[in-house]
């Protein structure tokens, strides 16, 4: 087997110290000293990681930059079951250190490195994502026997619970002069969710996003990667089918993961349209964006060749070219591999701090004129806003309302005078002014002064339901505008409504009814005695009498009948005067009340605009003051966010410049 080993048995990778004190990227690209420019680069990024807050980051970069100074290639080989995987490592160093061809398959991660003499170990981790040691205590180790190792991992393996199987890996040393140079193989458990389907189905599956299976896979793969302190991935696919889409997803996120990955098709001896098959997946890796190495390989044929000695067979097993490709990885790693080591991370992990810086700026112009110092500037300037409109409200709904008092005060005084003349006229259309007036006139005055205080009381009625309107019109979160006092009509009422002293009328003294009725008299006893003097009779006789005395008691009753109506007319016209007179008295003591209580309306709800006017001014002056500051503030935040994702850009530049940086 020495004889197909290749490469160099010795390895001097460069040993650069951390740079200090560079905070800016400018100085990337005049650097001086032995420091590779990747490794600036990768200070930088740790500087940045540390600055955002993200020790996490920084600690998994510090753990890449240890990994990338230390000259040796960490190789993780990983795959779905039973697509060879294992007897592509062992057929590598010529040893069945990994279990393969059995039911049991790689239980826990195999780490297979150079050592003087073939050792063995079972070493047990802190935790299933710490890194895995070469050395461990002897209570973290087990050794086990190089010559049965699959059987002794299985024997091992066997006495511990499931959960603690996660935080175990087996460290297998070699004398292998591929291994010398720095080669480290790392075989894995068989990848869950991409089980590999039959070469009809791989074709049907094409080349659709990544599943849920395929997602558990790539996870597996991540852990593995920074378990492991992977520096290139080599994934193994049996030959004779196609890629499913699953593994197309995989591979594209696995390429973008570490640079330097390898597609080893594998069993290509069980395939007889090998060739056309790798091909053909060649191609849909190129369609899919997948930068990948293919490499078709055969166990059997190596391990065959390796017994027999025969040259053209191993040649045919694709291994040297396999070799090959692993030697020229280890040589590339101080610079090339991982210079695009570090240009991956960069562009990763710079992504990854914009992220929160993008969604940070994007809230923050979002919440433009949003905060709570713009909400209550908008309030208070919608507060005055109100104030203002309600201003003008109150002011004319007071203006109206006392109009309408006034209105409906004369009007109800009115009516109810009119009330009273009437009840006077029918009085004086029976009555005898001269008899009634002792027992009229108290009924008058009594009747206006009762009229007077209904109208007042309706009025006071109407002045503290007017208060409650007008305070209605201020909006409630104003609080209660009411004033305290209650609005009231004073008034002199009963000095308003005097006495009324009896008309002056005509009376039917006893000589007005003589002379009226000898007036009447004299023309009956004439017309009767002129009648009477056509019989014989004289002028005056018994007859003629007795007819002017007739006609002189009707002369009697007719003018008393007609005095009576003059006294009642002239009773109700002096009624009507009085009760006008009282009328117009109290309708003007109304109207000054009226106005009375419209100016101390008036006087309370503009003192109330003015307090409420002075107190939204203030707040406004307060939270414009508050909103100024706070879009000082957001403008100043949104600058430095800006200013971060403009170096982080600058970063990410850098780290895509050694991505294109020429070999």
């Amino acid at each position: 087997m020495e004889s197909w080993e290749t490469g160099p048995t010795a390895y001097a990778g460069p040993a650069s110290p951390a740079r200090l004190g560079r905070t800016e990227l400018d100085a990337l690209a005049t650097a001086a000293g032995p420091a590779p420019l990747w490794l600036d680069v990768l200070d930088a990024t740790i500087r940045t990681c540390t600055e955002h807050g993200r020790p996490d980051l920084a600690g998994r970069l510090w753990q890449r930059r240890t990994q990338l100074l230390d000259p040796s290639l960490r190789v993780l080989v990983v795959g779905a079951a039973r697509q060879g995987k294992s007897e592509l490592i062992n057929a590598l160093v010529n040893a069945p250190v990994c279990g393969a061809g059995d039911d049991r398959g790689t239980i826990v991660p195999t780490v297979v490195r150079h050592a003087a003499q073939p050792t063995a170990r079972l070493i047990r981790r802190a935790a299933a994502d710490a890194g895995w040691p070469a050395d461990a205590g002897p209570d973290d180790r087990l050794v086990l026997a190089p010559d049965r190792l699959a059987d002794a991992l299985a024997e091992s393996l066997a006495g511990h619970p499931a959960g603690s199987i996660e935080r175990m890996h087996a460290d297998v040393g070699l004398p292998r002069s591929l291994l010398a140079a720095g080669l480290q193989l790392i075989d894995t458990p068989p990848l869950t969710g991409l089980a590999a389907g039959e070469k009809a189905a791989g074709r049907a599956g094409g080349t659709a996003g990544a599943t849920a299976g395929a997602t558990a896979a790539l996870t597996q793969v991540r852990d593995l990667v920074t378990a492991g302190q992977a520096d290139v991935l080599l994934y193994a696919c049996e030959a004779g089918r196609d890629l499913t889409g699953d593994e197309i997803a995989v591979l594209a996120e696995l390429a973008a993961l570490l640079p330097g990955l390898a597609v080893a098709f594998t069993k290509i001896d069980y395939a007889p349209d090998w060739r056309a098959d790798i091909e053909a997946n060649r191609m849909r890796l190129v369609q899919a964006g997948v930068r990948a190495t293919v490499l078709p390989t055969s166990a059997a044929l190596r391990m065959h060749a390796t017994r027999t000695g025969d040259g053209t067979l191993n040649d045919e097993s694709g291994f040297p070219r396999l070799i090959a490709h692993l030697q020229a990885l280890l040589a590339a790693k101080p610079d090339r591999l991982s210079r695009a080591a570090v240009g991956v991370l960069g562009r990763t992990v710079t992504e990854e701090l914009a992220v929160p810086l993008r969604a940070s700026l994007a809230r923050q112009r979002a919440e433009r004129g949003s905060s709570d110092a713009t909400a209550r500037l908008h309030e208070a300037q919608r507060r005055m806003d109100q104030l203002r409109r309600c201003t003008t409200r109150w002011q004319s709904r007071l203006a109206d309302e006392v109009g309408d008092l006034m209105s409906d005060i004369e009007h109800d005084l009115r009516e109810r005078t009119r009330a009273v003349i009437a009840r006077a006229d029918e009085t004086f259309a029976e009555a005898d002014p001269l008899r009634v007036w002792d027992d009229f006139e108290p009924w008058l005055r009594e009747a206006l002064l009762e009229t007077g205080r209904t109208s007042l009381d309706w009025l006071s009625e109407r002045a503290a339901w007017l208060a409650r309107v007008v305070a209605a019109e201020f909006p409630p979160e104003l609080g209660d505008v009411l004033p305290s006092w209650v609005p009231s009509v004073p008034g002199d009422l009963p000095q308003r409504v005097t006495g009324m002293d009896s008309p002056p009328v005509d009376r039917f003294t006893l000589t007005q009814k003589v002379f009226t009725g000898l007036r009447g008299s004299y023309g009956g006893v004439l017309m009767v005695g002129l009648v009477t003097s056509l019989t014989g009779m004289s002028l005056i006789n018994p007859i003629s009498l007795s007819g002017g005395a007739l006609f002189g008691g009707k002369s009697i009753r007719e003018e008393g009948r007609s005095l009576l109506k003059r006294r009642q007319a002239t009773a109700r016209a002096a009624v009507q005067r009085h009760v006008d007179e009282i009328f117009i008295g109290m309708a003007k003591d109304a109207k000054d009340s009226v106005r009375r209580v419209q100016r101390a309306l008036r006087d309370h709800y503009t003192a109330v605009t003015e307090d409420l006017q002075d107190a939204i001014v203030e707040s406004l002056r307060t939270a414009k003051a508050a909103a100024d500051e706070d879009a000082a503030a957001r403008e100043t935040r949104a600058r430095r966010v800006e200013q971060e994702l403009l170096r982080l850009a600058g970063l990410q530049r850098q780290s895509l410049a050694l991505l294109q940086a020429p070999a």
